[in-house]
């Protein structure tokens, strides 16, 4: 601790529900005067703060404070510690390199927000301004479900981005507004089903996330380029790019919630299950009435083929685990027979993680969403065929299940001999094509699992072969 005085616990500073401690502990610097660090010195701090790798302090880092730490905060805050308990999701959180007990000094260690208590997002400046008199910075944990200032017109944006925006404008969009107080109903209805409400959400938004991605090759889509405009202050087409990362959890939030509701409606359920050909199993059509009627709840009639014929997305598979259901055709309890259980490769990426990506694009063109510009069509082809390949030789491992034990395991280990084969020639090929379009060798290796010398030696040969 350096010889920066304490400040005496004169004013009072209560905590906004959810509030990080580290917004908490900023807001009582500002309170007294003082910068954050000069403040934060009353502390013995265990590592660094977070940052960017741009540089500067990540705005959703998190302070874990031992108990003496919780003390010392809660005198400067004029605050009752059960008050800040029930306020602040971190503040009953030990961290083990931290010394015990109250007679200890007070010590704290860094952590990153979204590790500790999940998405942290910023808060409304003018509800802070409204309530301590000081438009102030806010930083709280905050679900994507609950990111609309309602009386403000204001959508908060994610803390852990590295940009600068605390908010988007909502004023001309009250829809968006709408779409908050509707999501509290469907929560309501998830409850009732015996659904954890934050399940469903990330389901419906893994689907629409999905639509947003398709949606620049839709000509018929117009609404979300409307709004996305708004929320970009009126034009986004100088920076549309950062402006589709950056706006599109606002842009889509009454999608998904509109999804969810169809999702937990039994009658869509029953939609999907006639489609399926009830007791006469059949493809799924790209006609069918449950994507048609989905597209009508969203606002879109023309939008049915399109997720109909979508196959692998979370759509296709919460319709798959629900007919599985209803025939009774699934495996033991599990993620199979869960119609809510969403597979990682289905995740939506945060805003966060877009922006990372949009900068090493930037800096390296050859990666990344400029796959398609910079990868030959030849060789697109040739990873395409490889894949569809390997595919189509483990579909095969099904097949083989019936006969004498000593062929049925040649067969198999031959089949699973190929496909490794393919999937080799897949990869290997997919590393080439990076590699050729710009991506840094070392990243490449590293994505690979191999060291930058071999893969120079397998890209060489790969030349060599005419791959």
């Amino acid at each position: 601790m350096n010889s920066t005085p304490r400040p005496s616990g004169i004013f009072r500073v209560a905590p906004f529900p959810r509030e990080t401690t580290a917004s908490l502990m900023g807001r009582v610097a500002h309170r007294y005067g003082l910068r954050a660090k000069d403040l934060r010195s009353c502390w013995q701090w265990r590592n660094y703060p977070p940052a960017y790798d741009s540089g500067g302090t990540r705005a959703d880092a998190e302070a874990l404070l031992n108990s003496a730490g919780r003390q010392l905060l809660a005198e400067l805050c004029g605050v009752e510690e059960d008050v800040l308990t029930r306020a602040l999701p971190s503040w009953g959180q030990e961290d083990a390199k931290l010394p015990t007990g109250k007679d200890g000094a007070p010590a704290a260690a860094w952590r990153i927000g979204g590790a500790v208590a999940g998405p942290v997002a910023f808060g409304c400046r003018l509800c802070a301004a409204r309530r301590t008199g000081t438009a102030v910075r806010v930083v709280r944990y905050a679900p994507r479900w609950q990111r609309v200032c309602v009386r403000h017109g204001r959508w908060q944006l994610d803390a852990d981005a590295d940009q600068p925006l605390e908010h988007l404008d909502l004023r001309d969009l009250p829809e968006v507004v709408a779409a908050q107080r509707r999501w509290t109903k469907v929560a309501r209805r998830a409850a009732r089903a015996g659904v954890e409400p934050a399940r469903v959400f990330a389901l419906s938004h893994a689907v629409v996330a999905r639509w947003w991605e398709q949606a620049l090759h839709w000509e018929r889509e117009t609404i979300w380029p409307r709004r996305l405009h708004q929320v970009a202050g009126g034009n986004a087409g100088g920076d549309l790019e950062r402006w589709r990362i950056v706006g599109r959890d606002a842009v889509v939030f009454p999608e998904v919630v509109a999804v969810a509701d169809a999702l937990l409606d039994p009658a869509m359920a029953q939609l999907a299950w006639i489609d399926s050909g009830a007791g006469q199993p059949r493809p799924l059509p790209a006609d069918g009435t449950f994507c048609r009627r989905l597209g009508e709840r969203v606002g879109r009639p023309w939008l049915g083929p399109l997720t109909a014929t979508d196959y692998g997305g979370p759509l296709t598979s919460w319709m798959g685990s629900v007919i599985r259901l209803r025939r009774g055709t699934g495996g033991p309890p599990g993620y199979d027979n869960d119609p809510w259980w969403l597979r990682q490769e289905n995740q939506s990426a945060t805003m966060a993680g877009h922006l990372r990506v949009l900068g090493k694009e930037k800096k390296a063109p050859g990666s990344g969403r400029m796959w398609r510009a910079t990868v030959s069509a030849e060789q697109r082809a040739l990873i395409t065929r490889a894949i569809e390949g390997a595919e189509e030789q483990l579909l095969q491992l099904r097949r083989v299940q019936t006969g004498p034990t000593a062929d049925v395991a040649r067969q198999l280990l031959r089949n699973l001999r190929h496909s490794a084969t393919l999937i080799e020639n897949a990869w290997k090929r997919t590393a080439l094509a990076a590699a050729n379009a710009g991506m840094p060798l070392e990243e490449v290796a590293q994505w690979a699992g191999m060291s930058a010398d071999a893969l120079t030696d397998m890209l060489a040969a790969g030349h060599e072969d005419g791959g």
